[in-house]
């Protein structure tokens, strides 16, 4: 299990605060733990001495000291961990931990008829599947709309063809291609569900094997695919340029970047930008019922901007540091 950056001794800038041990600030360096102490301290006597609501409280932290709850200033990521192929019947896989918020990501392939007016290229569909044990807001059907609403963010920024190429996965002109079928289980809650999501589909395509074709042949109007007897005879598929999704979450005046979820109910509006390695913005859409003067929107767009190629750069250094341990690799899979 990989890290997506390691914690050091001097304060973090955007995503330099992801440390390898979440939510542990007993290890961290002295000034994280006073930064911590501070914040607390400075809530709880603002609690004590007002009547206000805890976003009210919130706005008051985040605009005079720029200090959340957790001790993080407004352009912080939580600590993360991510392991690659840890469901040994997918074709690709990955698991995901950002603090409280825990994805499990399958990748299946199956071979099928590419769509009429996209003869060259294949196909790639998202589901999302909300556990009930996640958050008690999932219980019922309470996680569906929120899957749904998932799934099409994801297939908006993935529709460009700069951001993935579908034409790897055609097999035979307008006759066969491969079909991704990308299953995403969110098994714990704890904010911020679009960017751990987005990360985790990523490192999963990353993992994904595709088996390679021997022969094609037409027998009639029927296709005839031979495909390689060897489990290792396979294709990578090439996701560098694939995006990830970037929440900026307003509350009062100010934007911060993984929300937690107390955080999440502190706010009106957010923001989710899917953002390229190439600091290409495929998809921007709005989640909440507030909204943004078109100025600070601008600058927000600005800021998730930045902090995309941030994200995508870290998560590219942990994949491949993960596959240069090879089978020294540690799994974890589900032990911790």
């Amino acid at each position: 299990m990989t890290g997506l950056c390691e914690g050091g001794n001097e304060p973090p800038s955007s995503l330099k605060s992801i440390v390898e041990q979440p939510n542990e600030y007993s290890h961290a360096p002295d000034w994280r733990r006073v930064q911590v102490a501070v914040c607390m301290n400075l809530m709880k006597a603002v609690a004590s001495a007002s009547a206000e609501t805890p976003a009210q409280i919130m706005q008051r932290c985040l605009g005079r000291e720029n200090l959340r709850c957790d001790g993080r200033t407004r352009l912080d990521y939580r600590p993360m961990e991510i392991e690659t192929d840890v469901v040994s019947h997918a074709s690709g896989s990955a698991r995901l931990r950002l603090a409280n918020t825990d994805i499990l990501v399958g990748v299946k392939t199956e071979i099928d008829t590419p769509y009429p007016e996209r003869p060259r290229e294949g196909k790639m569909e998202f589901f999302v599947d909300c556990s009930a044990n996640a958050t008690p807001a999932f219980e019922g059907r309470g996680g569906e709309e929120l899957g749904t609403e998932i799934s099409n963010s994801l297939a908006t920024a993935y529709q460009s063809p700069e951001a993935f190429d579908l034409t790897s996965l055609c097999i035979l002109h307008g006759q066969q291609c491969w079909k991704l079928y990308v299953d995403i289980l969110i098994l714990e809650c704890g904010g911020n569900l679009f960017d751990a999501v987005s990360l985790a589909v990523k490192a999963a395509l990353h993992n994904t094997r595709v088996p390679k074709v021997k022969a094609a042949s037409m027998d009639g109007g029927s296709v005839d695919l031979h495909l390689s007897d060897d489990p290792f005879d396979c294709y990578r598929l090439d996701v560098s340029a694939a995006p990830c999704l970037v929440t900026l979450c307003k509350i009062g005046d100010h934007c911060v970047v993984d929300p937690t979820a107390e955080e999440e109910t502190c706010s009106n509006a957010s923001v989710v930008v899917a953002v390229t390695e190439n600091s290409l913005v495929t998809s921007v859409f709005k989640t909440g019922v507030g909204s943004f003067h078109p100025q600070t929107l601008l600058e927000t767009l600005k800021v998730g901007q930045a902090i995309g190629l941030d994200v995508n750069k870290v998560l590219k250094d942990a994949l491949l540091k993960e596959e240069e341990q090879g089978d020294k690799r540690q799994c974890y899979g589900f032990l911790k």
